[in-house]
C-alpha cells in the first residue's frame, strides 16, 4: 500500500477555519491569504496569479510530466442587484443555486463601509400579515430580498450605510460537526475539498515522501462561475486531478462514504488512462470506491481543457447530499480522499511519453478493443502450443 495516514483532527479543523472565511466568488482575497500561509508553514514553495489562484509546488524527482491536484477556494454568494425604496436590497446570485435555498439565510452584505449582517426572505415573509400567500410566492430570485440589519427603511438609508449596487453578499454555511463524523454545511463545495489537500499535503510532509515527479498543489478562485484553472496550469504539467463533490441523490452513484470516481461530466468523459488508475489505486490501497457520471456538473478541469491545456484530467469527489443546498458529508468521505491523493502522488509514473508535450507515436497508450482481446486469447494459445511441444 502507498496510502499515508491522514490526520483527521487537523482536516477537521483547517476545515472549521476555512468556514469561517467568506470566499463568494470575486471576494477570495482573504481566504487566499490565510491558505497561502498554511502552505508556506507545511513547507512548500507558493506563487499567485494576479487574482490570487494558488500554486503550491511540491518537489519530486524530477520537473517534466509534473500531476497536479487543484481545488478552488470560492464558493456559491449573491450581489445586490438594485436598492428598493422600502430598503431592502434585490439580489442576484454568484454561481448557480435556487433561491429556494436562500430563502431565511443569514447574510453578510460586504461594503466598502464594513460587513453588515442581515436576512435573505421571501417578499411575502409574514404569515400574520399575508396568510396562505406565503405559500404561493413563485420560487425564484426575483421574489426574494435581502433585509439588512441597521436603520434601512428607505434607498437614502442604505446610501448612507454605504451600501451600493454589487457589493457582494456572502452566505453563512452554518457548519454542525456532528459526533457520528457528519457534517452538515452550506459551502461543503468546496471547502471541504481545500481542508482534504491541506490534509494531504501534510501528510506527505510528516512522511518526507519522496514523489516521482513534481506536484503541483492548485487552489482556484472562480470556480463556481465556470472560470476555475484555465490560467494556471503549467506547461510541466501531464495530468490534472480535481478535487470537488459528487451528488447523492436517486439515479445518481455517488455516496457520502469513501471516494466517487466521475468517469464523465456534461463536458464529457474524463481521461480514459488517469481515470483507470484512480481507480486502480483505490483497489491496490484498500480505500472504498463508486463509480459516478454527472450529467449537470463540470469542474477545474473542463476549465483547463477549455484554456487550452493538453492534460489527461480526472476528477475524485466525496460525495455530499443537496449540493449547492445545505450539503451533507462524512468525514470517511474526506479521509478517503487525502489518502487517495497520498496513494496517487506517489505511486511510479506509467506513461513515460508524457514527459514530453509531444512526441511520435513510441510509447503511446492503447486502450482494449474486441481485436486485442482476440490477439490476447491467441498469444495464450500460441504459448500453450509452445509449453506443450
Amino acid at each position: 500500500m502507498n496510502r499515508l495516514n491522514i490526520d483527521s483532527d487537523y482536516l477537521q479543523h483547517f476545515l472549521k477555519q476555512l468556514f469561517a472565511i467568506p470566499s463568494p466568488t470575486g471576494y477570495t482575497d482573504p481566504i487566499v491569504r490565510f491558505v497561502t500561509l498554511e502552505l508556506e508553514r507545511l513547507g512548500l514553495e507558493v506563487e499567485l496569479t494576479r487574482r490570487g489562484a494558488i500554486r503550491a509546488v511540491r518537489h519530486g524527482s524530477r520537473r517534466k510530466g509534473a500531476r497536479a491536484i487543484v481545488s478552488h477556494l470560492d464558493t456559491l454568494g449573491a450581489q445586490v442587484k438594485f436598492i428598493k425604496d422600502n430598503g431592502r436590497l434585490a439580489l442576484v446570485p454568484i454561481g448557480h443555486w435556487s433561491s429556494r435555498f436562500a430563502e431565511g439565510a443569514r447574510a453578510t452584505v460586504l461594503s466598502e463601509n464594513g460587513g453588515y449582517r442581515g436576512t435573505i426572505l421571501p417578499l411575502k415573509a409574514s404569515g400574520h400579515t399575508y396568510n396562505d400567500e406565503i405559500d404561493k410566492l413563485p420560487i425564484g430570485w426575483d421574489y426574494v430580498e435581502l433585509r439588512v440589519d441597521a436603520l434601512a427603511r428607505s434607498r437614502e438609508d442604505i446610501d448612507k450605510l454605504g451600501i451600493e449596487i454589487g457589493d457582494m453578499i456572502a452566505i453563512d454555511p452554518q457548519p454542525e460537526f456532528l459526533d457520528n463524523g457528519f457534517i452538515v454545511s452550506r459551502h461543503l463545495d468546496n471547502k471541504a475539498g481545500v481542508a482534504v489537500m491541506l490534509a494531504a499535503i501534510k501528510s506527505l510532509q510528516d512522511h518526507e515522501t519522496v514523489t516521482p515527479v513534481d506536484i503541483h498543489f492548485i487552489f482556484t478562485i472562480a470556480e463556481e462561475v465556470g472560470v476555475g484553472a484555465s490560467s494556471i496550469i503549467d506547461r510541466n504539467v501531464a495530468s490534472l486531478i480535481a478535487v470537488d463533490n459528487g451528488t447523492t441523490a436517486p439515479g445518481q452513484n455517488s455516496d457520502e462514504f469513501g471516494v466517487t470516481v466521475a468517469m464523465a461530466d456534461q463536458t464529457g468523459p474524463f481521461d480514459y488512462h488517469l481515470t483507470r488508475k484512480v481507480v486502480e489505486l483505490c483497489k491496490a490501497n484498500d480505500i472504498r470506491y463508486q463509480k459516478d457520471v454527472f450529467r449537470y456538473y463540470r469542474s477545474d478541469s473542463a476549465s483547463a481543457i477549455e484554456a487550452g491545456a493538453d492534460v489527461r484530467t480526472a476528477l475524485i469527489t466525496f460525495g455530499v447530499d443537496a449540493s449547492h443546498g445545505y450539503e451533507r458529508v462524512h468525514m470517511h468521505a474526506l479521509r478517503s480522499l487525502a489518502e487517495l491523493i497520498t496513494a496517487y502522488v506517489a505511486s511510479p509514473v506509467e506513461i513515460k511519453r508524457d514527459f514530453e508535450q509531444k512526441a511520435d507515436v513510441k510509447g503511446f497508450t492503447r486502450q482494449p478493443t474486441r481485436k486485442a482481446r482476440q490477439n490476447l486469447s491467441q498469444d495464450i494459445e500460441n504459448d500453450e502450443l509452445s509449453a506443450q511441444e
